[in-house]
């Protein structure tokens, strides 16, 4: 059940009407007054009876309780199980006119759950939630726990009987045996082990490994649309159960389970291993040139000393000459300027006029030496296209390179071969040479670097796709091909005018009145001032003033330490789950669990921590409990993965955004911040890289972090990609209560196409720039730049509303792909960035972006609270990212991996122990400030200060033992 409700979902659907009331029995007291309209409201909306108090909200209780006029506490007497209970079960089905579930509506549903829900593979949260749904729209009984499950199960075991019997259908006899030859054993392996292995390191073995496996997968000519008819989500959770599975255990099954579950795993694996190769392309191409630059600027350094002071040395040796034209050069210029001067000076001009040359000679000398070797073993697997005739020739010179691989030649005509549009103006000279006879031919080796180098850029920007693709495939699947007849629909539900004139109307009212507030207020703003002087950055912040120290908090947390001294992590996240059942949400990757339910939860619980704390399974295993280590794996390999992960996290959230006391913590928020933190990480995969601030190799890991220390959502990251599309993927997909209406981030994470896109979303992009001192604000008009006297320094040019008005269907359609999650922010992002200005798309949302930026940075440098709130917004996130290395000790704090799932697994591991982290110690802190006399003690200062990410009382640290029978003590048992 949802666990946080806002106080308009409370009227809306736990408001007792005045026939409710009229229904209340008359011989009962408070509590079963109290008990039976909380039943009834529940089975209204839920179709099903709670088992008790831990099934609500405490705002739900608080709130029929009040409108009752009864004492919340009074619910504790109240026996939901027993007589009274089931008496006012049988009188509000009797109310409620619901049937029994018998054998009509037993068929009725089971037809429902094969047609409807089954085939559209919805999550663990939103499946429970649609079978609520179709018992109340049928008014029929909801059968119990048990009894509902295996009705399920047997559906669920059904349904997949006749997925495989429909892929089986679809292939010969020749196919089955070629797919059934996967799992032989060759000795060292099988084959299918060989596809399952992820990339290693960029480099040309990577490629050349890769490129075998796509063109072994090829070679089982497996129909492209053998699975046309089943979801994204089946094929997901049927891949799942063949990964889950090695190559003995698949051969065990009989051929109509095992066919169909390594088809459901080379389907998606084959585009999975061309995004591989492309991203192997695309950075051993920007390697190759990046490592020749490096290497000419370090000999031109170490080539040439840099001659200071060229000018006065022009001067004096031209006062020398006009003193004494006919004198000798030694005698007249070498006095004023000696030969190693003009050595020096030779070497410099010499440098700087070869220093394209010098690193096309690298790498040209690098690329057919050792790199050359990929090209056509690249050309031939990968299918390159294009839907802009721009780029038309790009893929005419690719055509040509792969038909005249293997011809030997050193050159090609000029005419035979595309050079506008792929050869960049600066190399033109190098790949064009003159030929004997006096003609023009291009040089085929630097001729092929520079058809590679266009490619990595138009790939990039998916301007250039390839066939087969997942992130690299046709950018129009991208978008919601039914926009237009879907088009009223998609701005109700992003909350924007149909017509671009009221958009632009909006947008320009709020930015004349940002900027007239920001106008008035600025003469006497003491926190800010303009210097005209200061040309390029004219704006003056002056720093926030410390705020007063909590005068009772390292008392509060010495308390905590007291009552709860050195209490382990593993016992933490017990509790936690106790409390919770976060555990519930990991299933089974096999059609059945043959395992007891506890017995799964203990071992779920280990490996959880084991990844979580980086520790490993392998030293969890040696603690008390009698768990091996092969055990630890089995469950690890079959119940955990991203999926389910996130579910967890999910509940955890919930759990703890509703357990929260407003008296305490105060309402509710719905602000966010979000920032990122370089981890170490194992080298020989595409996912670690270099990281240009913070060197050393390693990965990052972008957090969204609630502004009372609640993470609700992580995602891992290279080093090198968007924090801006980060940002937004976390907002729009972490699927917890919370509703963000305001995001907080830094530099890095703000852009103009970024409050575009947050600004059609329906939410407030908050950055604390850096470079505040030379930011500029736009104009609605022209016309208005006469009316901000006080803002001159600073006002730039009037927004292009015309195109905003052009673009306006075809921006709200890029932002109904990222709301819908057709599209990757990242891939959105990046087209954008890379596409340039000439993007129509890109300056319309450019355009706003610079409008919603505007009017944000006029509230920001009016508003002194504003500027304290980011701030102390994002410390919330700083102080997150130093409790990651507390609970992530293991290894040295490195990502110990070089498969990209388990990067993953560990990093929501980490997540999922630090929300427990948090859950637990908000009702530490709330145990302890329920005594008047801690209560009394809080000042101002320390309710603003406190914080439920604190971990001085705990350990991560000694052996790990796990009893599910001790608890430890915090009051009342409920999330």
């Amino acid at each position: 059940m949802k666990l946080v409700w806002s106080p308009e979902e409370l009227v809306e659907h736990w408001s007792v009407e005045p026939e409710d009331r009229a229904h209340i029995p008359d011989t009962v007291g408070e509590s079963g007054c109290l008990g039976f309209v909380a039943q009834l409201t529940f089975y209204r909306m839920w179709a099903r009876f709670p088992d008790g108090c831990a099934d609500f909200a405490p705002t739900v209780l608080s709130h029929l309780a009040e409108q009752l006029a009864i004492s919340e506490a009074t619910i504790a007497s109240y026996d939901w199980n027993g007589r009274t209970g089931r008496r006012h079960r049988r009188l509000i089905l009797e109310l409620l006119g619901v049937l029994p579930f018998d054998a009509p509506s037993q068929a009725a549903f089971q037809s429902w759950l094969l047609t409807e829900l089954f085939p559209t593979e919805p999550g663990s949260a939103e499946s429970e939630e649609r079978i609520d749904q179709w018992f109340v729209r049928a008014k029929r009984e909801r059968p119990g726990g048990y009894r509902l499950d295996r009705l399920i199960g047997s559906v669920r075991q059904s349904y997949d009987e006749r997925v495989f019997q429909m892929v089986m259908d679809r292939l010969d006899e020749p196919l089955r045996r070629r797919l059934d030859a996967l799992l032989e054993d060759n000795g060292g392996g099988s084959p299918l082990l060989d596809l399952r292995a992820d990339p290693g390191r960029v480099g040309l073995e990577s490629i050349l490994e890769e490129v075998e496996k796509l063109e072994r997968l090829r070679a089982l000519a497996v129909p492209t649309d053998v699975l046309r008819s089943c979801s994204a989500a089946s094929i997901k959770r049927y891949r799942r159960r063949a990964t889950t599975e090695n190559p003995w255990e698949l051969r065990r099954h009989p051929e109509a389970i095992r066919i169909p579950l390594l088809v459901f795993y080379c389907v998606p694996r084959r585009a999975e291993l061309i995004d591989g190769l492309i991203e192997l392309l695309i950075q051993i191409t920007h390697r190759i040139t990046v490592r020749a630059e490096r290497r000419v600027t370090a000999e031109i350094l170490n080539d040439f000393q840099h001659v200071r002071g060229k000018a006065g040395i022009l001067l004096r040796i031209a006062v020398a000459a006009l003193d004494n034209p006919d004198g000798a050069v030694r005698d007249v210029i070498f006095p004023v300027a000696d030969e190693q001067t003009f050595e020096n000076l030779i070497k410099e001009q010499r440098a700087g006029a070869s220093y394209r040359q010098r690193i096309h000679t690298i790498v040209r000398s690098s690329y057919s030496s050792h790199y050359r070797r990929m090209l056509p073993k690249l050309l031939n697997v990968l299918e390159f296209r294009s839907n802009n005739a721009v780029y038309r020739p790009l893929i005419d010179a690719l055509e040509v390179l792969e038909r005249e691989h293997e011809t030997g030649q050193q050159y090609f005509a000029l005419s035979a071969v595309a050079v506008d549009g792929v050869i960049r103006p600066k190399w033109r000279e190098l790949v064009i040479e003159e030929a004997p006879d006096g003609s023009e031919r291009v040089n085929r080796i630097n001729y092929e670097i520079c058809v590679l180098q266009s490619l990595r850029e138009r790939l990039r920007s998916k301007e250039v796709w390839v066939a087969g693709a997942e992130r690299y495939r046709n950018p129009d699947e991208d978008l919601p091909t039914d926009f237009a007849q879907r088009r009223v629909a998609c701005y109700a539900r992003l909350g924007l005018p149909l017509d671009a004139p009221t958009f632009i109307a909006q947008l320009q009212a709020e930015m004349r009145a940002a900027l007239e507030q920001l106008n008035r207020g600025l003469p006497r703003n003491p926190g800010v001032r303009l210097d005209p002087r200061r040309q390029h950055n004219p704006i003056i912040v002056s720093p926030l003033e410390a705020q007063p120290e909590p005068p009772n908090l390292d008392a509060l947390k010495a308390e905590l330490g007291r009552r709860w001294s050195m209490t382990g992590l593993l016992d933490i996240v017990k509790e936690a789950d106790l409390r919770i059942g976060f555990t519930q949400a990991f299933t089974t990757a096999a059609s059945r669990e043959a395992i007891d339910r506890r017995e799964v939860q203990r071992r779920l619980l280990l490996c959880l921590y084991g990844l979580g704390t980086n520790a490993g399974l392998k030293r969890l295993s040696g603690g008390h409990h009698g768990i091996s280590y092969q055990e630890l794996l089995y469950t690890r390999r079959r119940y955990l993965n991203e999926e389910n992960m996130r579910e967890a996290i999910r509940r955890i959230v919930n759990a703890t955004l509703a357990v929260r006391r407003a008296d305490i913590w105060g309402e509710g928020t719905s602000a966010c911040a979000a920032d990122s933190k370089k981890f170490g990480a194992w080298d020989q995969n595409l996912m670690t890289e270099w990281h240009i601030r913070y060197g050393g190799r390693g990965v990052m890991i972008y957090w969204h972090v609630e502004r009372k220390s609640v993470c609700i959502y992580s995602q891992l990251k290279r080093c090198s990609s968007s924090e801006v599309a980060s940002m937004i993927e976390g907002v729009l997909r972490h699927d917890t209560d919370l509703e963000v209406d305001r995001q907080y981030v830094d530099s890095h994470g703000q852009s103009e196409v970024a409050f575009a896109f947050c600004r059609l979303l329906g939410f407030s992009l908050l950055p604390r720039l850096k470079a505040i001192s030379s930011q500029k604000l736009s104009l609605p008009t022209s016309e208005d730049r006469m009316n901000y006297p006080n803002l001159a320094p600073i006002l730039r040019g009037a927004i292009d509303w015309d195109l905003i008005a052009t673009q306006y269907d075809e921006v709200v359609r890029y932002t109904t792909a990222l709301r819908e999650g057709t599209a990757d922010p990242e891939a959105i992002l990046r087209r954008f960035q890379h596409g340039g200005p000439q993007h129509p798309t890109y300056r319309a949302l450019a355009e706003i972006g610079k409008a919603e930026k505007t009017i944000f940075l006029c509230r920001y440098l009016d508003s002194h609270a504003l500027r304290r709130e980011i701030h102390e917004a994002l410390n919330v996130v700083e102080n997150w990212n130093s409790a990651n290395s507390f609970i992530f000790f293991g290894k040295g704090g490195e990502v110990a991996t070089n498969r990209l799932e388990d990067q993953k697994l560990s990093v929501l591991a980490l997540h999922l122990l630090q929300a427990s982290l948090v859950y637990i110690n908000t009702l530490m802190l709330q145990r302890v400030l329920e005594e008047p006399v801690w209560l009394g003690r809080m000042a101002e200062a320390d309710m603003r200060a406190l914080s439920p990410l604190v971990y001085a009382h705990v350990s991560p640290y000694g052996t790990f033992d796990l009893n599910l029978d001790e608890r430890l003590d915090l009051g009342a048992q409920v999330a």
